[in-house]
């Protein structure tokens, strides 16, 4: 069964917008399931809109990952982060929520993911999640001390 994305009439001039909305976000059969690799994807065209003002907010989404029995389709993850153009969400609540998204469908071995917020009001965001699948989702500070 293909994506239903696929099945969007491209016969108008707002056809990708019907794709983003008929999309469904895919894995596929890794193809070495057996032995850890990494897997590295830039997103540069993430937008949202600030959930208090409506001004849309960019970013670049980083995805690192060490997959286990599958991998992102990558015209399905594009369509997916696409569909974030119009909605309200906080940095946070995206970064968190594509992750996990992400970890439910794949199962990886390891994932982090990280939103590169464009600067605004003088202050650059960047906010990572990341998951182990040993030790579940994780959150570690750098040590300040030895910095």
């Amino acid at each position: 069964m293909g994506n239903p994305a696929d099945a969007v009439e491209r016969t108008t001039n707002d056809y990708g917008t019907a794709m983003i909305g008929a999309n469904v976000l895919e894995a596929w059969p890794s193809p070495r399931p057996d032995r850890p690799f990494l897997i590295h994807e830039e997103m540069p065209e993430f937008t949202c809109l600030c959930p208090r003002s409506g001004f849309p907010d960019f970013a670049t989404f980083v995805l690192d990952y060490v997959p286990g029995p599958s991998v992102v389709e990558l015209r399905s993850l594009k369509l997916y982060i696409n569909a974030f153009r119009d909605r309200r969400i906080s940095h946070e609540e995206a970064v968190n929520e594509v992750a996990e998204r992400l970890v439910d469908l794949l199962r990886p071995r390891h994932l982090r993911l990280t939103g590169r917020f464009t600067r605004r009001g003088n202050i650059d965001t960047a906010i990572t999640a990341e998951y182990d699948e040993a030790r579940g989702w994780v959150a570690e500070l750098a040590d300040v001390a030895s910095a």
